[in-house]
């Protein structure tokens, strides 16, 4: 049965340490987690077995189910909100990245190349301004992108952001933990016992380790 390490949550997540050296994060299927800053319950509340959102919950929840309509090379497979932390299984094909390489040449803030956004849609913008998404929010993905980061760092860094530009458009106080937790799924074992936690998740909450 699987079960979670939450000693891995208790400062600061994906520690360059612990990445796995072999793997470069730009394909396959992860075992992601995301917590709220000090384990607070920002998303909602569950009650008689069953999440209720809140507002900042609701939006993470839009969020989630369009993450591949604004990251062609990123979907979402199984994901589940509990109040202080978000579970997900996502997967990244390597086929659709939209760069080579993630180290954009820069000056200052402006990008030297035509490029298209990491989103996989081509923006046509060389200015290196930050230009809006498809939802109409303002992305600061090329910028997240040259420093260096994997595309699945990528996505979960403008999923995060955008949640925090949420939070401070509607005056809702709201912070994330530093960082987050990944898990590289190797085959189909531990898929199929990812899946059933991340599902009996909300059921099984008060024997969770991030109930509080």
């Amino acid at each position: 049965m699987f079960t979670m390490d939450c000693d891995k949550f208790k400062n600061k997540y994906r520690i360059d340490s612990a990445r796995a050296k072999w793997h470069d994060y730009d394909n396959g299927f992860y075992f992601i987690t995301i917590c709220t800053k000090n384990r607070e319950y920002f998303f909602g509340t569950i009650e008689n077995g069953e999440m209720i959102l809140s507002p900042i919950g609701e939006y993470v929840k839009q969020q989630l189910q369009t993450i591949n309509e604004r990251y062609l090379y990123a979907e979402i497979m199984l994901w589940t909100i509990m109040p202080n932390h978000i579970h997900l299984i996502l997967s990244i094909d390597s086929s659709k990245i939209p760069h080579k390489k993630r180290d954009i040449p820069v000056v200052g803030n402006d990008i030297i190349q035509k490029t298209g956004d990491v989103s996989g849609h081509k923006t046509g913008d060389v200015s290196g301004h930050k230009t809006g998404d498809v939802s109409g929010h303002v992305s600061t993905a090329i910028e997240c992108a040259v420093q260096g980061q994997s595309w699945l760092s990528n996505v979960i860094c403008q999923f995060k952001q955008s949640i925090k530009r949420f939070a401070n458009q509607h005056e809702i106080e709201f912070a994330w933990q530093t960082r987050f937790h990944d898990h590289i799924i190797r085959n189909q074992k531990e898929m199929d016992l990812i899946s059933e936690y991340i599902e009996n998740n909300v059921r099984k909450w008060k024997e969770d380790c991030f109930y509080c």
